[in-house]
């Protein structure tokens, strides 16, 4: 019997480095055109044209005189701290900038992103027998957290160029394990924003003419409340609307099924029910993944989905919006954890998804 040729792989070379690249930059909530400047460059080859709106929100778009129109959809911005206070001692304290986790802090080297660029810092933490000595260890919170960037005083941090609002970010990036799994910090959701491209460069490579607009949209501000998204939404005022984001991985200890689910890596994208998911735009979506056998895994999501899905969905007088999620590990944290096949099965599923849509597809409910 003859070998089987081994499966071609959706993502080339050149796509694979630019993703590595777009994961070790830097996109932090606010200052997303950092990572902007990376993807527009890489997207514009396979668009007709492109504009950014005055927040930051990138779009790529094909068909741009077409009436209907059509969103496939991540977000830029990653999670982050500021600075908000030096002491005489030279030492920083920090605010969130999104939902970055405290507890994984100590011990992590970051850099501050000055007016003199960026400077190499790390959380302090005081070594372990000295916290032992205490009835009860401390614990890291916000307000214990430090950086030490190796000054001394609080005129060595100005001379570095280093000022309250400073923007940090964590120096971990991407990497490779065993079995096909990817690492890197950030993978939410700029593995959303590589997706969404790759999908652009799918159609303009195999000479795909679609029957109506095509909106490639990288906003903004997600992590601080879907703020990117419902400027776009409301600028662009899509018919449809197709969001990819991160979807927890429920597999790992310390998640109760009960409540995430059963969602693993490796296992396909997650289709969720929810009432800002269309219900017939989910249809068609799922009847693509059983034509094209693309494997899915499903997810409740119950008032909210917590993505950019809702900001789309309850935009303007409405747009049938649905939610196509790759699962991850280990969310908001340095080493957020997904599969390459989950990464080439999301593609194909919004790009087959787009193939069958048109300017007629019934999405009414009555």
């Amino acid at each position: 019997m003859a070998k089987s040729s081994p499966k071609k792989s959706l993502i080339t070379d050149k796509s694979y480095q630019f993703l590595q690249n777009y994961i070790n930059n830097a996109s932090p909530v606010g200052f997303e055109t950092w990572g902007q400047k990376l993807w527009i460059e890489y997207l514009k080859p396979y668009v007709d044209t492109h504009f950014v709106d005055p927040y930051g929100t990138a779009v790529g778009v094909i068909n741009p005189e077409h009436p209907f129109k059509v969103v496939i959809e991540a977000h830029a911005d990653e999670i982050s701290w500021f600075v908000n206070y030096v002491t005489t001692e030279g030492l920083i304290y920090l605010k969130r900038n999104g939902g970055v986790d405290h507890q994984t802090a100590p011990a992590s080297r970051v850099l501050i992103h000055g007016k003199k660029g960026p400077v190499k810092a790390v959380f302090g933490w005081p070594a372990i027998h000295t916290r032992l000595s205490n009835e009860k260890e401390t614990q890291p919170k916000t307000d214990n957290l430090w950086l030490d960037c190796g000054a001394r005083n609080r005129k060595e941090v100005e001379a570095l160029g280093i000022h309250v609002g400073a923007v940090v970010t964590y120096q971990d990036g991407f990497d490779e394990l065993a079995n096909g799994n990817l690492i890197g910090r950030a993978f939410d959701n700029r593995i959303g924003g590589f997706m969404i491209a790759e999908v652009a460069r799918l159609l303009k490579e195999n000479k795909k003419k679609l029957p109506f607009g095509l909106y490639v949209v990288n906003a903004v501000q997600e992590e601080i409340g879907l703020r990117g998204a419902e400027m776009i939404a409301r600028r662009i005022k899509p018919n449809i609307a197709i969001v990819t984001d991160v979807t927890h991985d429920t597999t790992t200890p310390m998640i109760n099924k009960n409540i995430e689910g059963d969602v693993s890596t490796g296992k396909g994208p997650s289709l969720s029910y929810a009432p800002a998911v269309h219900n017939k735009l989910l249809g068609i979506v799922e009847k693509v993944a059983a034509d094209k056998k693309i494997p899915v895994q499903w997810r409740a999501l119950s008032r909210s989905t917590g993505t950019d899905t809702d900001s789309f969905a309850y935009s303007n007088d409405g747009c049938p919006s649905v939610l196509i999620s790759i699962p991850l590990r280990y969310m908001h944290t340095t080493v957020e954890m997904l599969h390459r096949d989950d990464i080439e099965n999301t593609i194909k599923l919004m790009y087959e998804t787009l193939l069958t849509l048109t300017p007629k597809t019934n999405l009414s409910y009555l």
